[in-house]
């Protein structure tokens, strides 16, 4: 199926251009060249160009001052020394460029000068539409809406305007962030089980002279972003620093690191390596190249690309499964399948949303009084209520083997755990509390880490499950809304960076992808009335309204968009594992 792919193709490089009037120039950086280029340079960074600004000109009038201060900001990362020549004495000293990059599109508009032209102090407006915001920890946050400021400028005899008041941070075109940024996706641990990476995109800006392999390195040396704070963690000690990465012997990719890792503790090699490896290879950075891994050049650990090796990105199986009369089938190539082993398998009434647990050894549904699990075993076994409530969300599963749902009328999360012989336990979810908001459905990622809810009718947040001070339920952000009168229907994990969100509109339903790293959007057709997703990586069921007299029916997403029927008739619930 035709996936979401943000940029990440190289910019050609083409001529140096003059931007006339700003003080600009964009010339290409050269040597670098891309994995799609095979022999063609180095495979470990990648191209872009590089924005050059000049200095303002005594004869600029205040557009173009602005337009050259502007051109100065997408220069500053590589050159700093040109922006403070737009700026008085007073307005250098006030102002930093940390902060949220604002990303705008073009083109820019400029109001004229308010009247008072010839007087040395003029104001002139900017606006355009805001497309993003790219915060301090890299994060790149979509926005929408107009957007506009005001510059104050102070002529100055035989100097030309300078900008006498600037707020903090920096004004940057869509082209700027395209021609110098690349969106990065960079892994950690799962915090809780510690048993796979999670992934965490960011957007980075790329140097002059460091390769983009270093570039994505050194950024994993850091903290995940605020979306993943205290969820993730990492194999790398603090102190730890990226020397250099190369290319060694039969192209191996050798990266040196310094720092306190014992040569003589291999404890966290293994955990350390499949950061390095996905955050390198899932960048299309050195892919499918061996890497090795030195420690002030002695050697520490190595990686030899297998193809099979893929225990920590690990979902856990991809069998489907389906409800009908109750009763849990497998699903098969063709469609409908046997029904499981043990009491699940039985036919029965008063059971609805129904989930499977990561290894399909058990399964757990709603009914009117609470959740019950069985054992999908043919030893024995038999249902029993595990969390009681009769206002429970549906469960999910956590790939740590315990059950999770929302009580919604006393407004907690419940968390139960089979291992820990006891009942369910309220885990703390400070944002959802404080905001009162009333969760109709909870998802866990099958990465352990990443939580949807819905909230009320029309909203779809992401949080994460954080571990330091107590198990928390945090770090919630919105991620869709739905015009008021329409209403969010149900929630897929797909992937760990996709979300698969069903809307009821009064058009009709809208079935949307959207990426929760950076909110991008593509819209899946739809020709049938869904009721319920289920979804894991390239597979994307659902179960659809049937023709009259015949009940639901269960469809398949095909690779060219277009639906096809798994099951015809009298089936409920599609499930996957997890998610």
């Amino acid at each position: 199926m035709r996936r979401i792919r943000r940029l990440g193709a190289a910019i050609v490089l083409a001529a140096a251009v003059t931007c006339a009037g700003t003080g600009c120039t964009v010339i290409p950086v050269s040597g670098p060249y891309t994995m799609s280029e095979p022999g063609a340079g180095d495979p470990l960074t990648k191209p872009f160009q590089r924005m050059i600004a000049t200095s303002p000109q005594p004869s600029w009038g205040p557009e173009q001052t602005i337009r050259g201060l502007q051109a100065a900001m997408a220069a500053y990362a590589d050159d700093p020394t040109v922006l403070p020549q737009y700026l008085t004495a007073e307005a250098l000293k006030a102002w930093t460029p940390s902060g949220a990059v604002t990303v705008l599109d073009e083109p820019l508009q400029f109001d004229p000068p308010e009247p008072g032209g010839a007087e040395p102090v003029q104001r002139i407006t900017l606006s355009a539409k805001q497309v993003a915001r790219i915060e301090e920890d890299d994060t790149y946050v979509p926005q929408s809406g107009n957007w506009e400021r005001p510059f104050h400028l102070v002529k100055v005899e035989g100097v030309g305007y300078r900008v006498s008041q600037l707020p903090d941070g920096l004004i940057l075109t869509r082209s700027d962030v395209d021609r110098a940024y690349r969106p990065t996706k960079l892994y950690y641990l799962n915090g809780s089980t510690q048993d796979r990476v999670v992934v965490d995109n960011v957007r980075l800006r790329l140097k002059p002279a460091e390769t983009y392999a270093k570039v994505i390195l050194e950024r994993l040396l850091k903290q995940p972003s605020g979306a993943l704070q205290g969820a993730a963690s990492t194999a790398f000690p603090a102190g730890t620093k990226i020397e250099s990465v190369r290319f060694g012997e039969d192209e191996h990719v050798v990266v040196n690191l310094s720092g306190p890792l014992d040569l003589l503790d291999l404890s966290g090699e293994d955990a350390l390596m499949a950061q390095i490896r996905y955050s390198l290879n899932n960048n299309d950075v050195a892919k499918g190249r061996g890497i090795s891994v030195l420690v002030d050049g002695e050697p520490y650990t190595s990686y030899q690309p297998d193809a099979d090796d893929q225990r920590w990105l690990d979902n856990s199986g991809n069998t489907a499964f389906y409800v009908s009369k109750g009763a849990v089938h497998h699903m098969t190539k063709e469609g409908p399948g046997g029904a499981v082993a043990g009491p699940a398998g039985e036919q029965r009434q008063g059971y609805s949303d129904f989930a499977i647990s990561k290894l399909a050894t058990h399964v757990a549904a709603r009914t009117s009084t609470g959740i019950s699990m069985a054992p999908l075993t043919t030893q024995g076994g038999q249902w029993q209520e595990v969390i009681r409530g009769d206002d429970l969300t549906p469960p999910s599963w956590h790939r740590d083997g315990s059950l999770w749902t929302f009580d919604q009328k006393n407004r907690v999360v419940l968390r139960y755990d089979p291992a820990g012989k006891r009942g369910p336990i309220v885990v703390s979810a400070p944002e959802l509390d404080r905001l009162r908001l009333d969760v109709t459905r909870l998802r866990i990622a099958r990465d352990g880490v990443r939580v949807a809810v819905i909230t009320g009718k029309n909203t779809v947040q992401v949080g994460a499950l954080t571990t330091m001070g107590g198990l928390k339920l945090a770090n919630f952000r919105p991620l869709t809304t739905t015009e008021e009168g329409n209403e969010i229907l149900d929630v897929a994990w797909r992937d760990d960076e996709h979300l698969l969100v069903l809307a009821q509109s009064k058009a009709g339903q809208i079935l949307n992808e959207i990426n929760v790293g950076d909110g991008e959007v593509a819209e899946i057709p739809l020709k049938d009335r869904l009721k319920v997703l289920a979804a894991l990586n390239e597979q994307v069921l659902a179960e659809a309204f049937g023709e009259k007299g015949k009940g639901p029916k269960i469809l398949q997403l095909n690779e060219d968009l277009s639906w096809t029927s798994k099951i015809d008739s009298d089936v409920e619930s599609p499930l996957f594992p997890l998610g």
